[in-house]
This record gives C-alpha cells, sequence and structure tokens, in this order.
C-alpha cells in the first residue's frame, strides 16, 4: 500500500480503526478481529487505531494478542482522557498530568509494548490546561514510551497553544463526505503548522456504505442510533439520501459507495488519512481496495454539489468536541 506522511511520521496510507472490535457496534468476536488485523498488516494496512476507553480496555488487551510477533510490522496509535472504569461507566474528561503518566503506562501494559508510536489526548479537558497536558505528553516522549503526539477532536485556538510546548504530529478529527466542518478553521490551521490529518469515521459510521437503509437494519446492541444522532429515526431519511447519491456514483465507478467514500478523503490531500474501522475481513478488503479508486475533478465537484452536511448532530452531547 501507498505510504503517506503524518508530519514526520510515515503510515500506510489508509489505516485501521479498531473500536468496533469491542464495543459500540454490536456483537464482537475476538477472533474474527485478530484475523482483520492479521489480514491488515498483509494488506500493507499497518496503521492501527485503538485507545483506552474502547471496551473500556479490553480493544487494548485484544491488539496486544493481535500483535504477538508482529509488532515491528505496526504504527500503533492510542488515546487517552475519555476516563472510564472497569465495569464501563463514564468518569469524564481527563488531562492532568498525573494521569496521563498513569495512562500511558497502562496502555503500554496492556498493548505489551515498550512503546507507543502515536499517542493522542482523546479529547481536550476544559479545567486543565492544554500547555500542561501536553507538557506531560512530551515527558512520556523523553522517557522513550512514546515517539509522536496526537491531538483529537481539539480546536485551532488549542492546537496552536498544543505545538508552542511540543510538536505535534497529527490531529484526529471526524471527517467524510458529509462531516466537513474541519475545512473552515482546523484543516488551514494544522496545514499551516506541518500537521498531519488523521480522518475518523470516513465513512459517516458505516452508514455511507449503503449497508443500512433504516434504523432496525443495524445489529443486535448496536449503539449508533442512541449515541449517534444522525442515525435516529428523525435524521435516518433525510440522510439516507445523500448515500444513495453516493451509491450512484459508485454504480457508475464500478465499485462501492464505501470505497467512493474513502477515494474521497484519500483525495483531500496527501497529509490526509483515513481510518475506516471494522471487524469483518471482507470490508477490510474493500475498504483497503479503495486506494485503487480515482476520482476525477468532474467527479470530486459532483460529490460537493451533491453530498450536503448530514442531518443531526455528529454525537448526542457534542459538549467534549474543542472548537
Amino acid at each position: 500500500m501507498d505510504q503517506r506522511n503524518l508530519r514526520n511520521l510515515t503510515v500506510s496510507a489508509v489505516g485501521l480503526g479498531c473500536m468496533g472490535m469491542s464495543e459500540f457496534y454490536g456483537v464482537t468476536d475476538d477472533a474474527e478481529s485478530i484475523a482483520v488485523v492479521h489480514r491488515a498488516l498483509d494488506l500493507g494496512c499497518t496503521f492501527l487505531d485503538t485507545a483506552d476507553m474502547y471496551g473500556p480496555f479490553t480493544n487494548e488487551r485484544l491488539l496486544g494478542q493481535a500483535l504477538a510477533g508482529r509488532r515491528h510490522e505496526v504504527v500503533l496509535a492510542t488515546k487517552f482522557g475519555n476516563e472510564r472504569r472497569e465495569d464501563g461507566s463514564w468518569v469524564g474528561v481527563n488531562g492532568r498530568p498525573d494521569y496521563v503518566k498513569a495512562a500511558c503506562d497502562g496502555s503500554l501494559r496492556r498493548l505489551g509494548v515498550d512503546h507507543i508510536d502515536l499517542y493522542y489526548q482523546h479529547r481536550v479537558d476544559t479545567a486543565v490546561p492544554i500547555e500542561e497536558t501536553v507538557g506531560a505528553m512530551a515527558e512520556l516522549v523523553t522517557a522513550g514510551k512514546v515517539a509522536h503526539l496526537g491531538l483529537s477532536e481539539a480546536g485551532a485556538d488549542t492546537i496552536g497553544r498544543a505545538e508552542a510546548v511540543h510538536p505535534i504530529t497529527a490531529l484526529q478529527s471526524e471527517y467524510s463526505l458529509w462531516t466537513r466542518e474541519v475545512e473552515a478553521e482546523i484543516l488551514p490551521t494544522v496545514r499551516r503548522l506541518g500537521i498531519g490529518f488523521v480522518a475518523y469515521s470516513p465513512l459517516g459510521r458505516g452508514m455511507l456504505t449503503g449497508a443500512y437503509r433504516s434504523p432496525a437494519d443495524l445489529p443486535e446492541g448496536d449503539t449508533r442510533a442512541h449515541r449517534f444522532p444522525r442515525f435516529g429515526e428523525e435524521n435516518f431519511d433525510a440522510n439516507l439520501t445523500l448515500v444513495d447519491r453516493v451509491s450512484e456514483m459508485a454504480a457508475a465507478k464500478g465499485c462501492t459507495p464505501g470505497q467512493v467514500a474513502l477515494a474521497w478523503a484519500l483525495a483531500q490531500g496527501g497529509d490526509v488519512v483515513p481510518i475506516p474501522g471494522t471487524k469483518r475481513l471482507r470490508y477490510l478488503e474493500e475498504n483497503v481496495a479503495a486506494v485503487d479508486v480515482t476520482l476525477d475533478a468532474d467527479d470530486l465537484a459532483w460529490l460537493d454539489a451533491n453530498i450536503g452536511p448530514a442531518q443531526g448532530d455528529r454525537y448526542a452531547d457534542m459538549g467534549t468536541v474543542n472548537r
């Protein structure tokens, strides 16, 4: 697979989001998830993304198991800041320096590695100056526990203040055909500073694949209709209209709607790396094959004109998104 640079960190052009392997998107199967990770590596999709809160904690343990003997093949990213207890209950957003260091040690232990390639603050703690949080993260770099630092869902001012403390390698935020708010201020800021951009949910949490025709199509135990208003009954039909337009282009291209969505993300710049998540082998292979889908200027213009913003907020609670 082609490689892209997040500042001075080289990663596969398409990464793999691992959250759904452990939580939120229905029934999980650890054996199949491990097979997905192994197949991803075989296909050159070697940029893996997790977080301590996924599970909570079980996703990092799963990746640790999957990467036994193959750590050297992977650029491994994880995140801290959304604090949860072992029983799954939520504590809140935590950016205190002592917590940063303890969270990192916990992630290293669960992953079974001696360092993390890219360590993100998952959400900005507005009660703690970003300079203090990033200062603690920088100490992890000095200690050799972390190689590169990142932020997730941070606003432009926060990004600039963080960069003044220590170089930020990547910003991770939601970005897709129908989620494009970052284009106004966030993308120009990271590009001015030389920071790479990691696009999570580039498939609109799966809806842009065309796999779901109603909220009832979501798998048993799936929480999307409750956590993400775009999947709610009040917004679903309006958003399905946009999905059908993506499907129209996919039919013309001889590919899947999801591949069109990923090809669009890849076309937004060589500093943009999408990390679609999946726990199924066939979807992994479909996502990786999106690198071979070409969208020309006319295709991109048509998508810009016909795929407007999704109806509904990205989260039921947007309070932790720093803007």
